[in-house]
């Protein structure tokens, strides 16, 4: 197992916080027109926020451009992503726009640049041991699973990668993850499950009897 030494760690942080500062200050102008689109497109809020998983299990909060509408049913539940998900919405998820607002949460020090996704907290309890030290490091807005295949793999390969990812972290493996998230956002490869408009819920590693 790789424990990434002190001094890679401060770095790291340090890298976060000047890139995140630099592009926070540069897209600040496409961000408000952004913002004020999606406002009179969709409505408030602007932003989706959530509470997620981070660094040794904390709870953050997660920020996104909304890309979804409220739509719900007769008994007052949401519909489907597929019918709430908008145009607006596609498209920021194709080109991962949504994900700019996460930049506050990288130079607040919640997350990082890169490493593992935060996802739900309802997924905690449904970890397998080896899973859940994808815990061990900061969540990031792009991760190893990103980038090898994003959500066209199984929840048990994405969990496989971002384990790797923690005991392999460098900074030159995270150099290598900002390339190839480029190059996966201007081909807009990985983007969703087959079938599904978002990524499916994870309900648990199924165990296998030997």
């Amino acid at each position: 197992m790789n424990q990434a030494p002190r001094r890679v760690k401060v770095v790291k942080r340090l890298i976060d916080i000047l890139v995140s500062g630099i592009l926070l200050l540069c897209l600040l102008p496409f961000l408000l027109l952004l913002s004020l689109y999606i406002r009179f497109s969709l409505g408030g809020p602007i932003f989706f926020r959530q509470e997620r998983i981070g660094l040794n299990q904390e709870r953050i909060n997660l920020i996104k451009f909304r890309t979804m509408t409220d739509q719900r049913d007769s008994a007052g539940n949401l519909l489907p992503d597929a019918v709430r998900l908008t145009r607006l919405g596609r498209f920021l998820r194709a080109t991962s726009v949504d994900e700019l607002p996460s930049l506050l949460n990288v130079f607040h020090g919640e997350m990082s640049l890169v490493g593992p996704r935060p996802l739900l907290v309802r997924y905690l309890p449904r970890y397998s041991q080896e899973q859940a030290r994808r815990h061990l490091v900061r969540p990031g807005v792009t991760g190893w699973a990103q980038v090898n295949g994003r959500n066209q793999v199984s929840w048990e390969e994405k969990f496989r990668l971002d384990v790797w990812y923690v005991d392999n972290q460098s900074l030159f493996l995270d150099f290598k993850i900002l390339l190839l998230t480029l190059q996966r956002v201007i081909w807009r490869s990985g983007i969703s499950a087959d079938g599904h408009a978002t990524m499916p819920e994870f309900q648990g590693t199924q165990k296998v009897d030997p």
